[in-house]
Parts: structure tokens; C-alpha cells; sequence
């Protein structure tokens, strides 16, 4: 490498720090003044309020195998905080596109990503509080870290991972949409659908016999599975973490997460 292009190379990499940072900041502090990341917040405790409540004492009459039902329920209450994060994430990601600036960043010299670097940074930043929200409402009803600190540590990072990669995904839908307001109603649905028709709420046995393949090996219920095995139980029901439970759960979150990166670059390139 010449002395040029080692120099060119190192005001390069301060620069898009820079323009990371500049773009992250124009989607966080905005958030913060006007109260916006209240959502993140208020959307966690109406799920489990919502949920929990009604369903406690039909739940414990008709038995799932856990000491409490908070317990059981805790990993739908993690996935619904991510889904609704990453619903916020494609309304704004469509706003960006619809309003021209993935066009105008494209005609910039800003590297490919850093728009969506910048879009993801602010999201994880919401999913971040999200989650918290989620494990307070989840100790209020009764939920607790039943193993070691290695175990909780991996239930924490197996919700984020999750968490990106639904945010990256609605980014990315956001990213084609003709329309923020459709974009987020469409994304509405699935989270409802798929969280419904899950082993989140109720046991698989529960569900008619037609329909209890699906309700298995969906991903919600797989991610379920991994995390109720990684917060542990009592009962000793949660089962237990071996490359067996968990090997479905991480490609279902580890698949799509590599996918929605590379047509987050494709878009991005197209765009440039």
C-alpha cells in the first residue's frame, strides 16, 4: 500500500465515524426531547397487562408445567417489546425514503451502510429500553433468573440478537415502502399472528391437532423455547440449554439477520 492511499485510508475511517454519529444523533436526541421513547417503555407494560392478567388463572387452572405463568409467558413479553421496535424502526425507515434522503445520502460521499448503520444504532438504542421495560414489567408479575449469571447473560444477548434482527428487517421493508403509514399497519399483523399461534401464551397440546406442527416449529415458539431455557424454572420444565434446543432458534434468528444485511446492502448500493 502507498503512503497515499494508507492516508486516504485514515481520513476515510474518521469520516464515517463522523457521519455515523451525526445521522445516530439526528434519530436519538429528537426521541428524547419530544418523549417519543416513552413508547418503548409504555408498549412492553400494555402487552403484559394485557395478557397476563386475563390469562393468569385459566393458564394455572389448566397447567403448563412452570412454576408460575409469569415465568412461562416472560419470552413472548421479550418478543413482543422487539416486534414493536421494530415496527417503529420501518416507519421510520420509510419516512427517510419517502421524504428522498436514501437518495440524497446515495448522491453523497458517505460509505453504503452508514445510513443504515446510523437507523440501526438509533434502534438498538430503543431496543435496548424496550427490553429493560420488558424484564421489569416480566419481575413485577413474578419472573426470575433461575441459573447462573452465564445463563442470564446469554438470555440477555439472545433477545438482542432477535431483537436486530426484526428491527433490520422492518428497516428493510421500511427502505421499499411507498408509505409509512401502510408500511406500519401491514407490520401490525405478523407479530399478533405468529405471537397468538405460538407456544408464547399456551402450551402446543392446547391447539388443535392440525395446527400444532406449525404452532411447534414457527419461530416465535422457538425462540420461546431458547429463552425460557436460558431463565431457567423450579420445576426444572425449562429445559436444558444444549446445541439440541438451541441449534433451531439461532438459525432462525442468525439466518434471516445475515439475509436482511446483505439487502440492506444491495438497496443501499443500488441507491449509490
Amino acid at each position: 500500500m502507498s503512503a497515499g492511499t494508507w492516508l486516504s485510508t485514515a481520513r476515510a475511517a474518521p469520516a464515517s465515524v463522523r457521519q455515523w454519529w451525526v445521522l445516530t444523533s439526528r434519530l436519538i436526541v429528537p426521541s428524547l426531547k419530544t418523549g417519543e421513547i416513552l413508547s418503548s417503555v409504555v408498549a412492553p407494560a400494555a402487552f403484559t397487562a394485557s395478557f397476563y392478567l386475563p390469562l393468569k388463572n385459566v393458564m394455572t387452572f389448566s397447567g403448563n408445567g412452570f412454576s408460575s405463568y409469569a415465568q412461562y409467558m416472560m419470552p413472548l413479553v421479550i418478543l413482543q417489546a422487539a416486534s414493536f421496535t421494530a415496527i417503529a424502526a420501518a416507519f421510520r425507515s420509510a419516512t427517510d425514503a419517502v421524504a428522498g434522503l436514501d437518495r440524497r445520502f446515495g448522491a453523497m460521499p458517505i460509505a453504503v451502510l452508514i445510513p443504515v448503520a446510523a437507523r440501526m444504532s438509533g434502534n438498538v438504542f430503543r431496543l435496548g429500553i424496550a427490553l429493560a421495560a420488558a424484564i421489569m414489567c416480566g419481575h413485577i408479575i413474578g419472573f426470575r433468573f433461575r441459573l447462573d449469571a452465564v445463563h442470564t447473560l446469554g438470555f440477555l444477548a439472545f433477545s438482542i440478537v432477535v431483537g436486530i434482527g426484526l428491527t433490520l428487517g422492518a428497516d428493510v421493508i421500511g427502505m421499499l415502502a411507498k408509505s409509512p403509514e401502510t408500511v406500519t399497519q401491514m407490520l401490525i399483523l405478523p407479530p399478533l399472528i405468529f405471537g397468538l399461534l405460538s407456544t408464547g401464551l399456551a402450551p402446543a397440546s392446547q391447539f388443535p391437532h392440525w395446527v400444532q406442527p406449525f404452532v411447534r416449529n414457527q419461530p416465535v415458539s422457538q425462540f420461546a423455547i431458547a429463552l425460557r431455557a436460558l431463565a431457567g424454572d423450579t420445576k426444572g420444565n425449562a429445559g436444558e440449554v444444549t446445541w439440541s434446543l438451541m441449534g433451531p432458534p439461532l438459525l432462525w434468528a442468525l439466518g434471516p439477520l445475515v439475509l436482511f444485511v446483505l439487502l440492506a446492502f444491495r438497496l443501499g448500493s443500488r441507491r449509490a
